[in-house]
């Protein structure tokens, strides 16, 4: 039996959680699916600049499931620009940071600081 999957932990949701090319007829083409987290993977690393470490530690996982997440999460941008399809952000496994910092919807969250490694 595998192991039951770690909820990664999100600062805040997206905006905009849907987004396709102008003009074209929303049920032209099935549209990609992007998490929550791994659009959390995109802000942090590609928006925010840090590294897979401390995307990691900012969302309570391991190094090495960061790196799957943002794979896949560029993979689907990649399809999003490249074939035009509509790309919804949504779901996934992942809870809103509980401690509700000031800077949390901005990216400045700082409640994992003091922490230790995440574990996966």
């Amino acid at each position: 039996m595998p192991r039951p999957r770690k909820c990664r932990r999100v600062c805040a949701l997206p905006e905009t959680v849907s987004f396709g090319p102008v003009g074209a007829c929303p049920s032209e083409q099935e549209p990609l699916i992007m998490s929550v987290e791994e659009f959390e993977t995109i802000r942090l690393i590609d928006h925010m600049g840090m590294d897979q470490a401390e995307c990691a530690q900012r969302m309570s996982i391991a190094r090495t499931t960061v790196q799957r997440i943002y794979n896949d999460a560029r993979y689907k941008l990649a399809e999003f620009l490249v074939s035009g399809r509509p790309l919804t952000i949504g779901g996934g496994d992942f809870k809103l940071c509980e401690h509700r910092c000031a800077g949390c919807a901005r990216g400045q969250c700082r409640c994992r600081e003091d922490e230790g490694a995440p574990e996966e």
